[in-house]
């Protein structure tokens, strides 16, 4: 059961940094026909995730329990792809194809390409 309070309480954490960077992002931009807010959040958590992942799995100094609440609980709810599913679903559905498929493209190469950063920068750290 504590497991599942740790995750919790991770995911409330994440969830209130999406929420703030998110927002913060998208009035910076002040675009209503593109989510960059959601884009900047998914590029900066797989970022996270790859830098933390190296450390973890490299130096081991995160715990069972610090692992479930950093990457399930935190950037589990911090990295919003069920925002950018539906996001880009309705870019489809206002006839916004050009702005979807800018979108699906940007996520995937721009995001796995922060978790490759991210890793070479936590060798570059930790090594």
């Amino acid at each position: 059961m504590s497991k599942i309070l740790i995750i919790g309480i991770g995911g409330f954490i994440g969830a209130i940094l999406r929420y703030l960077v998110g927002g913060y992002v998208q009035q910076l931009t002040r675009s209503v026909g593109f989510p960059y807010g959601t884009l900047f959040v998914n590029i900066f958590g797989c970022f996270i995730i790859g830098m933390l992942f190296y450390l973890s799995d490299t130096h081991s100094v995160f715990s069972s329990q610090t692992r479930s609440l950093i990457f399930i609980g935190i950037l589990g709810s911090f990295t919003t792809f069920s925002t950018f599913g539906n996001e880009t679903m309705n870019l489809f559905n206002n006839s916004e194809h050009l702005l979807a498929s800018v979108n699906i493209a940007a996520h995937l190469f721009l995001c796995l390409g922060a978790v490759w950063l991210g890793r070479v920068s936590g060798f570059l750290i930790w090594r």
